[in-house]
């Protein structure tokens, strides 16, 4: 009984520090979601990508983040094999730019490691070539060996230099919507 208090008591103790300390999250890649919705006059696309690789790590104290979280960009499915060929062919040009790489660089908000957080990530999004400032708004989940963080932000693909698909009869939108759920493991 007296030992069980006493590392309780450690424990309550301990927490400040450990809040402190930098948090590094190796996501999951076959939990992890990247999927896209793009509309079109007469429909909405929807697919999907496959994270290749992610790492990040942050300190809570300083909002300082980094790591790299990389999707292979010749995944893309949605649910068309024609679509698909065209769009890692002719859009995303994925035999140049074989991988999407979000960077992050800074965190505005706090994680909670015991409820949910809602933060802004910073970082470089480099996509077909170039890489472009944004920032996601992420709610972020924590639970005992795992740590789920959603978000949806809007790619403008049009305007960061890549082909529009419309053609005379097809009019789709120059933006696509990504929504993101991001599911790793903490390593201390």
């Amino acid at each position: 009984m007296l030992l069980t208090r006493a590392v309780g008591l450690l424990a309550i103790l301990a927490a400040p520090v450990l809040q402190g300390q930098e948090l590094a999250i190796e996501l999951d890649a076959s939990k992890t979601r990247i999927d896209f919705v793009l509309s079109d006059v007469l429909h909405t696309v929807r697919g999907a990508f496959r994270l290749k690789a992610g790492h990040v790590a942050f300190d809570p104290s300083t909002g300082v983040i980094t790591g790299d979280v990389i999707v292979d960009a010749a995944s893309g499915r949605s649910g068309s094999a024609t679509r698909d060929r065209r769009m890692t062919r002719d859009i995303l040009e994925v035999q140049r730019y074989p991988e999407i790489r979000f960077t992050p660089h800074n965190i505005a908000g706090t994680v909670s490691m015991s409820s949910t957080s809602k933060v802004e990530v910073a970082g470089s999004f480099m996509i077909h070539g170039q890489a472009h400032e944004i920032t996601i708004p992420m709610q972020v989940q924590a639970s005992p060996g795992e740590i789920t963080a959603t978000g949806r932000f809007i790619v403008p693909y049009v305007a960061w230099g890549m082909k529009n698909p419309s053609n005379f009869l097809l009019k789709v939108n120059d933006k696509v919507e990504i929504d993101l759920t991001a599911v790793g493991h903490p390593e201390r």
